[in-house]
């Protein structure tokens, strides 16, 4: 079988499509560990950055005391899916002697009157609340997790059309050698050979 490569020291059975297939899977095994290296870099920079930014917004955002002035009512989210959040207007001062009244979230059991904790920007503006460290930590795994599933599945789509092509080459190799050899281990006639030849 022409196939074989004998090599020194080396299975002399074990073909060129063989070794080409141990190749594959090593670097298969590779791919995987630049999967694992992708997804903690990913993943540790988006942390940093994001905890870059989320230090740039806190700095302008500030926590102050408002009093409800009015019945709390529900709101929708702003986008699809967001639940229902529980409002009420109220009343504030940001910076110190400059009032402000808007509507603002508060708990569910809050009543006219009550005093709140409401998060202003620099002018005294509502503003959202800045991220917490549960949420860039979410956020810097998603990231990585989608790094390290993007490089897994590329490297593993790479991989398994090398081993079809590997096992297709290998296939034709066998049917041609059988060819070759199956009328004289059979002792068939082959469709051109006729009763009379060697």
């Amino acid at each position: 079988m022409h196939d074989r490569t004998p090599e020194r020291g080396g299975n002399p059975l074990r073909r060129k499509a063989d070794r080409t297939r141990g190749r594959l899977h090593a670097a298969f095994a590779v791919a995987c560990l630049i999967a694992v290296i992708c997804g903690v870099v990913v993943g540790r920079n988006a942390w940093t950055e994001a905890g870059r930014a989320a230090e740039e917004v806190a700095r302008h955002r500030h926590s102050v005391a408002a009093v409800t002035v009015g019945e709390t009512t529900y709101r929708a989210g702003d986008r699809p899916g967001q639940r229902t959040i529980t409002v009420a207007p109220a009343d504030w001062q940001y910076p110190p002697g400059r009032a402000h009244a808007g509507t603002v979230p508060v708990p569910a059991n809050a009543r006219k009157g009550d005093s709140v904790r409401v998060w202003v920007d620099d002018h005294g503006s509502v503003a959202s609340a800045p991220r917490g460290t549960a949420g860039i930590a979410l956020e810097a795994f998603g990231l990585g997790t989608v790094a390290f599933t993007a490089t897994l599945l590329v490297s593993g789509f790479l991989v398994r059309i090398g081993l079809r092509t590997v096992d297709a080459r290998s296939a034709r190799a066998w049917e041609a050698e059988w060819e070759d050899v199956e009328p004289v281990w059979t002792g068939r006639l082959r469709p051109d050979q006729g009763a009379d030849d060697d």
